[in-house]
């Protein structure tokens, strides 16, 4: 390997001649007279005539494009060939980029990691960027904040409505359908953009203002291309970022804000947490997803409510409850995020538990001295915690090997109510209160058994009974008739007649 070993990387910058520095030609220049090489990343750029027109010879790796299948492999061998030929020339090795070689160039990137690990020296000279003619041409100042993004990765967490945005790397039309698809996930189908073609090249520069959804219909995207998406006060944009909600409710408990939301505690939003919980789960029941979409909203704000209190007096804030979550998630599905494998949703339930009780233990809770059935809520409905503690004993063993053993344990406690209806002593309301709770864990084990949710089977009998009884009150008000007016047995015939035209959904 030679000691000597160097290569320096160029920027052509934009496609300007006039822009193009002075180093940088010079540098170029002596290559024709030196044992240098020169390689263009692509021979696609404006100012490779300037080195045809004066004779200074060069490679170029447009053959890599299509030799590979990605941009990161196309990008990889090309930072291979340029450190082989540095490390087998005598001479240096020149290596030019459009625009400036620190932005948005992966080539670079590459090379700055690998260099120092082949003992070869890498030497950076600068070149007008696109963005210089990116702010000069569409006329915004950075300083009132933007970001640079690449149009081949995004993804709509990266993008910030209240900056100024620039896109590059938009190839062709594919790339900006894509890109289109990804910021309609952010901005309304109306928002204004601005396409650049060949920003400060005399007689190819084109600037085009769309609307988004037209983005993918302007024509002449390439390598030269860029988007820019300007900077939004719009409370049409804004709302569909986490950061306004956290802002808006800021300002709810603020002093400034609302007297009722100042005046609320974690123990008076309890039931409301509760409620909307409940409401919800009405909504999904009702397959109904535009109400839905509202309700989850309404459940939300309770979140972010007794957060914004706990953030008011310095413990935590929301920010924390969603690293803690995303943590948690990530730590507890090692077969999606880690090593571990899960092919069926019950093995993944084993990792999952196993996570929790290696939490526990790193917390120095000694689980083995911990009940089966700790960790259920204490104020869940009794049907659902039932069902847990049921589930929780069985899994040490605890539990009726068969349905028919189960069904058999449900008659027996039907008998010890009925026994317990039948006793006209002073302690009868007690035992009745107790057998009858027996009865319905016993039905809760059957439930458990049949893999039915007891919840859910109880809420759709709710239903049922709401539109059976609904139809009642529609026939008796048909006939004018009330309920005084109408004895039993003509409204078990509408319960009847209700059964057979309603339709539970």
């Amino acid at each position: 390997m030679s000691t000597h070993a160097t290569i320096t990387v160029v920027g052509l910058g934009t496609g300007d001649e006039d822009q193009l520095t002075l180093g940088i030609w010079k540098k170029l220049q002596s290559a024709a007279q030196s044992q240098a090489v020169v390689f263009l990343r692509t021979v696609d750029h404006p100012m490779v005539h300037m080195l045809e027109n004066n004779g200074i010879p060069y490679r170029t790796f447009d053959a890599n494009y299509v030799a590979h299948q990605s941009f990161e492999e196309v990008y990889e061998s090309i930072a291979e060939a340029l450190i082989q030929s540095a490390m087998g020339s005598t001479g240096e090795v020149i290596y030019a980029v459009p625009g400036h070689p620190m932005v948005a160039e992966y080539t670079v990137q590459l090379l700055k990691q690998r260099c120092p690990e082949q003992g070869v020296t890498l030497q950076i000279m600068g070149g007008e960027s696109f963005l210089d003619q990116a702010f000069l041409r569409f006329g915004f100042d950075p300083i009132d904040g933007f970001q640079l993004l690449d149009a081949t990765s995004l993804s709509r967490y990266t993008l910030n409505p209240q900056l100024h945005t620039i896109i590059g790397q938009v190839y062709d039309t594919y790339t900006a359908s894509d890109l289109k698809i990804s910021l309609m996930e952010s901005y309304p189908d109306e928002y204004r953009v601005v396409v650049g073609h060949s920003l400060g090249v005399a007689g190819a520069e084109q600037i085009i203002e769309v609307p988004l959804h037209e983005l993918d219909h302007v024509k002449g995207y390439g390598n030269l291309s860029l988007v820019w998406v300007p900077k939004s006060e719009q409370d049409e944009v804004r709302y569909r970022s986490f950061g306004r909600l956290h802002e808006i409710v800021q300002i709810l408990r603020s002093p400034e804000g609302c007297p009722w939301d100042r005046e609320q505690t974690h123990a008076s939003l309890r039931k409301n947490l509760i409620e909307e919980a409940y409401e919800v789960l009405e909504t999904i029941d009702e397959d109904d997803p535009e109400h839905m979409c509202e309700e989850l909203g309404d459940l939300l704000l309770q979140v972010m409510l007794h957060a914004q209190m706990e953030e008011e007096i310095g413990t935590f804030t929301v920010y924390d409850v969603i690293a803690t979550l995303n943590e948690k998630l990530i730590r507890r599905h090692p077969h999606v995020f880690g090593e571990n494998k899960a092919e069926d949703a019950d093995e993944a339930l084993v990792n999952w538990n196993a996570m929790k009780a290696e939490e526990k233990r790193k917390k120095g809770i000694d689980v083995t001295k911990q009940s089966v059935l700790d960790g259920i809520p204490r104020e869940l409905p009794g049907l659902m915690k039932a069902l847990k503690l049921q589930k929780k004993a069985a899994t040490v063993g605890f539990d009726w090997p068969e349905l028919g053993e189960v069904m058999q344990k449900l008659e027996e406690e039907l008998a010890e109510l009925r026994e317990a209806i039948a006793d006209t002593s002073e302690d009868a309301a007690a035992a009745r209160l107790g057998e009858l709770g027996d009865v319905l864990f016993s039905m809760v084990n059957v439930a458990r058994f049949l893999k039915i949710d007891p919840e859910e089977a109880i809420m759709r009998t709710n239903r049922k009974f709401i539109q059976r009884f609904s139809y009642i009150e529609d026939q008796l008000r048909l006939k004018g008739l009330s309920f005084e007016q109408t004895g039993l047995s003509e409204m078990e015939k509408y319960w009847q007649e209700a059964k057979k035209v309603t339709k539970l959904h």
